[in-house]
This record gives C-alpha cells, structure tokens and sequence, in this order.
C-alpha cells in the first residue's frame, strides 16, 4: 500500500502537469474537432436564388447547401435522383412520371410535394419567368399533380436533355411562399439554412438540423463563404488561417507560393469553364467565315494557356471539354499558322489588316488572354483595341443582352453547353441550319451513345466555322487545408457542395 507521503507527492504531480499543459500545452491538444469552415471565393454573387439570375456564383453558394432540384448532379458529373427518389419515361418520350420523396419540408416549414413542384416549373416556364435557363423548360406543355407524391410533366417533343437540366441551380425547387424573397433570405430544402449575407464579406449558413435525409445531413455545424477578388489578399488569408478553403484559386501564378506549406494542400483539378473569344457574326468583318478562320490561326494557343493562365489549362477547338460525352480533339482543324491567315485575310479583302474592339471582363484571365491575342493579331496584321467592361452587370447589359460588341471573351462555365450556338437570340448571332438540326436530333432520344455521337458533329461543325475563337479549358485550382475533406476536386457543375465537409481529427 503506498505511504501518505507518495499519494501526496503523486497528486501534486498531477496537479502541476494537468496546470502546464493547460497553461503552456498546444490548443490542438485540447481542442474539440472543427464543426465550421470558411470558403473563399473571388465574385460575391448578384443575390442568392439561382432561379432568376444567371452568375455562376449564386449556385456555387446555393446549390446543395440551401436549395435541391428535382434531380441532381454528383462529384462524377452524373444525373441521381434527389428530391424526386424515381422517375418513368413513356416509350414515345413525351410523358415523365416522378415519384416525389416524402417528409420533405423546406427551412421555414412549408412541405415538398406535387403542388409545389408544379409551383416551381411553373414559375419558371411561365410568361413573366426570369429564370436564367426558361428554355429548359420550352417542351414542357403542361404539369400534371394526380396525387401528393406524383409529379407529371407533359412534353410537346423528346426532351433527352431534360433530366440533366431539371439538376441545374436554375431548377432548384422552391417554395410557395417563400420564393419572392430568395433573392436576399433563400429558403430551400438543403442540409444547410442561410443565417446572413454581409454584403461586401461574407454569406453566412447553419446546419439544417431537420433535413430530410439522416444519412446525408451535414457534418458542419456552420459554413460561410468569404468574398475577395484580389488574388494577393486570397494567398495572405489561406497563408493566415482566415479561409480554410479557396476551391478556385484565382491566381495561377501564385501556385508555387503554397510549395512546401505544411498546412495547406493545392489540388488541380478540372472544369467546365471554356474560355472563348465570341465574335458578333452579323457584323462586319466577322460575318465572313474567312475572317474568322484567320484570326483562329493567328493564335497560338499554348503560347495562349503558358501566359494567360501560367500553363494551366486546356486547349481546344471547340466549344465542348474533355471531360463531356463525345468529346473530340479539333485543335487541328485550323492550327496555328500566321501566314495562312495572312492569305485567309487578304482573300476576304483585308490585305492591308483589319481593327476591332474587344470587350473584355475585368477577370485577370480575360485581361491576360486578350492583351496575348492582341500581340498574336498585330503579327498578321490585325489591330484590337481592349476596352475592359465590368462584369457581370456592364457586360451581361451591353454583350448577353444588347450583342452591342464586335469581340468579347468569357469563360463559359455551364457543362454541355454547346446548344447555345443554335439559341435565338444569343450574342454571338451565329446562324447555321445544319449544326440546329443536328442539336434537335440529340434531344429526339436518350441513348447515351447516340447523343455521344452527335455532340461529335456538332463540335465538327463550330471547329469548321469559328463562331467564337476557341481558346482553352481553366484548371479547377484548388489550395485549402489538409485537413479539410469532403471538397470537390473536380467541377461537373459550378458548386462549393459542403453537405460531404468534414475536418479530420
């Protein structure tokens, strides 16, 4: 038995280690796991329902964390059920039957079911729509709610694309009497409710304690999404701890910064972002094919990714990524060749060049890309004039909208969007029967192979035309702490998804 002298001892012992680690010991040691995260992003987004705004940065804080569709899309780019737990397609593809899941209640307690689906699709095909995407919904004639459960859309012809689209940030299901006011307050069904958005800083979310789904509700008790544009500021605040997470590093530059960094990780991964220089084809000089042609072989375009985007990135020919169904490599259908294009130009009449304007977002790599395709022109003989233009509310108002523009360039962030070639209106004005035809056939069926197939022709034909320059694909630049798992490295779709978010002990 141990003497009195020895259980004194060993008690103040104790008591002095148990006074130094809490005094003089590491936090980590003591500390609880993390249950929030700070994500960084370069644009604060216009407002925060997807349904009525078209910027890219209302889903990347919105989709999946506040607001479901009824189907979605995964990390690997494909279609599962969501909010709508199965589906039928009638033989003639005009008919979709949804079964709709149950329980499903939106933050301020409205309940999900088939009127508030009609609701939703309603609003958003309707006559006053804004939504960004109303031609998802063109063929849906008419919406049918035989039960609670049981959502009918009627179609006026094969739509193959529809269960892709009915995924989007644009059709994301809202709620009766809450979606007037989603633009500041968004309510939805997601693993996560809004909190506040300081405007200028921060959106802020807290975790949904009564979602629908137990098994995938979010691990994070809370998240918020930091806004700064400056790429320095962005490395300083990953480099302090201030944001967890940049999932899109502004700077490809600055990369090699976070070399050796103990704590940080920097992932590259890919997107969906195609960087193109779309022209106005009604205008002179550029409704000439030849023109077009000319000023697509002027550019070198790894010379283009190397100074642009510090060799990051992908060349293409094409409006279409590696990544989507069908894919083909058409870089070489007109290749960089200065003096063919010198020929191009002067058979076209503009022996003694030609000069333009181009509009070009404030974005660094739209600066970057158009000061390197200006230097590449002057080559052949070609004189463009910058003239930066603030985005998105300058350049969605005099190039989405007016088309009051000679050149532009823009990442083109939706996936699959090829079909905008054959929208009338859209800004490039690029009219051509043939590349319509084959876009109405990959709707007529849903066989995957057999739209593959298509897509195929449809790039064949923009590579052959050059309705835009086709430049290159962004790299998904991400740095954020090693610790933190669950992010996408890869972007099927522009999202920051935080339901799958966790901090490794």
């Amino acid at each position: 038995m141990p003497t009195r002298s020895k259980i004194v001892a060993a008690t103040i012992s104790a008591c002095i280690a148990t006074a130094a680690l809490g005094a003089g010991a590491p936090r980590d040691a003591l500390a609880a796991p993390k249950t929030s995260v700070t994500i960084g992003m370069s644009v604060e987004p216009t407002g925060l329902d997807p349904t009525i705004a078209a910027p890219v940065a209302i889903g990347q804080v919105t989709w999946q964390n506040i607001f479901e569709g009824l189907t979605t899309i995964d990390r690997d780019g494909q279609v599962q059920p969501q909010l709508a737990e199965s589906w039928e397609i009638s033989e003639d593809g005009l008919t979709y039957t949804f079964k709709l899941r149950t329980g499903v209640t939106f933050h301020d307690g409205e309940a999900f079911d088939s009127s508030v689906a009609k609701f939703t699709i309603e609003r958003a095909r309707g006559e006053d729509s804004v939504n960004p995407q109303k031609r998802y919904f063109a063929t849906v004639e008419s919406v049918e709610t035989p039960n609670a459960q049981t959502l009918v859309l009627k179609l006026s012809k094969p739509t193959g694309s529809l269960l892709y689209w009915l995924a989007w940030p644009s059709s994301s299901m809202v709620g009766t009497r809450s979606a007037e006011n989603n633009k500041t307050t968004p309510i939805g069904t997601g693993p996560f409710k809004f909190v506040s958005w300081a405007r200028g800083d921060k959106v802020e979310l807290a975790r949904n304690p009564d979602y629908w789904n137990p098994e995938a509700a979010a691990r994070l008790e809370t998240a918020a999404f930091r806004f700064m544009s400056d790429p320095q500021a962005q490395a300083a605040a990953l480099k302090a701890g201030d944001v967890d997470a940049f999932p899109e590093f502004a700077a490809p530059e600055l990369m090699q910064s976070f070399d050796g960094d103990e704590r940080l990780t920097t992932v590259i991964g890919n997107t969906e972002l195609k960087v193109v220089a779309g022209m106005n084809n009604a205008r002179k000089p550029f409704d000439d094919k030849r023109v077009r042609q000319a000023l697509m072989m002027a550019l070198d375009r790894n010379m283009v990714v190397e100074g642009a985007w510090s060799g990051f990135g992908t060349p293409i020919g094409s409006h279409y990524t590696p990544n989507d169904p069908g894919y083909v490599d058409l870089t070489g259908t007109h290749p960089y060749d200065p003096e063919k294009a010198k020929a191009l130009l002067a058979e076209a009449g503009f022996a003694n060049g030609l000069s333009f304007t181009i509009k070009a977002p404030q974005m660094a790599y739209a600066q970057r890309t158009s000061q390197i395709m200006q230097a590449m022109f002057a080559e052949i003989g070609v004189t463009m004039n910058i003239e930066t233009t603030e985005f998105p509310a300058k350049w969605v108002s005099d190039v989405l909208k007016a088309a009051d523009y000679e050149m532009t360039i823009v990442a083109h962030a939706e996936p699959m969007d090829i079909d905008i070639y054959a929208r009338d209106p859209y800004y490039f004005n690029y009219k051509n029967p043939a590349f319509n035809a084959v876009l109405d056939k990959v709707q007529q069926t849903s066989d995957a192979s057999e739209q593959a197939a298509l897509y195929g022709e449809a790039q064949t034909i923009l590579a052959e035309d050059v309705p835009a320059l086709y430049l290159f694909v962004m790299p998904k630049l991400g740095v954020w702490d090693r610790k933190l798992k669950g992010l996408w490295e890869n972007e099927p779709i522009p999202s920051n998804v935080l339901a799958e978010v966790y901090w490794e002990e």
